[in-house]
């Protein structure tokens, strides 16, 4: 019956990876229901195989692009995108990570990120420089405990204002892809990325692996050509 509700809806122009997170959850559902016992039969999706999805380019802001958006941030009315978008770049937090920081979670050189995606905290080094910068943020644009107010749209208008051209379904989301990109560009380690990122499985932390120096290096020299001298 999936088979058939999925064939349906992908003639309907439905994307392979929507239904695949359809698939998933439906999944999670009945083998929580047989947890519970509830269900006495084998999970009928367990020998389903999900659509094969091809990997979406991964894109990012280099340093050039990175220096108009602040320049362009910098200029905006509201007093909070500039900031929320540097601890993105900093820190590698999602938007909403960033955009809904308290005072009490910046401590010691160091932000901890509460209430996440993957519902583990972790916590990111920053600059003293840069803590300085968000506390004084704080004193002069902070409500209660939260250092920031909704930025979002003003983000969306800057990128638009500065002509910046992101893969589809990417607004704030390249922040997190240039943080990632650029930390292994220049010799960071995948294992202390998935910390830092917090993701779940380093799979999904892999898909940055490529930028590696070392990875690029390993190839120039260990290909058959190089080694045949040709």
């Amino acid at each position: 019956m999936f088979a058939e509700y999925r064939a349906k809806r992908i003639n309907t122009g439905i994307k392979p990876s929507t239904l695949n997170r359809e698939q998933s959850y439906l999944r999670a559902a009945f083998n929580e229901c047989i947890r519970l016992d509830h269900w006495k039969k084998e999970n009928p999706l367990s020998k389903l195989r999900a659509f094969k999805v091809q990997e979406s380019e991964l894109s990012f802001l280099n340093l050039d692009q990175i220096a108009i958006l602040i320049e362009r941030l910098a200029t905006s009315k509201n007093s909070h995108v500039l900031m929320v978008s540097r601890v993105c770049l900093s820190t590698g937090a999602r938007w909403g990570e960033a955009e809904g920081l308290r005072v009490s979670q910046i401590q010691n050189g160091l932000i901890q990120f509460v209430k996440t995606k993957s519902s583990k905290a972790r916590s990111v080094p920053i600059t003293a420089d840069f803590e300085k910068a968000l506390l004084n943020h704080f004193e002069e644009h902070g409500t209660g405990e939260r250092l920031f107010a909704t930025a979002y749209s003003s983000f969306r208008e800057a990128i638009k204002a500065t002509n910046l051209k992101l893969s589809d379904g990417q607004l704030t989301h390249i922040l997190r892809h240039s943080f990632a990109s650029h930390f292994m560009m220049n010799g960071g380690n995948i294992l202390a990325l998935q910390k830092l990122l917090g993701h779940y499985s380093l799979t999904m932390t892999m898909r940055y692996a490529h930028l590696s120096p070392d990875h690029l290096e390993e190839a120039r020299r260990l290909n058959p050509i190089a080694l045949l001298g040709r």
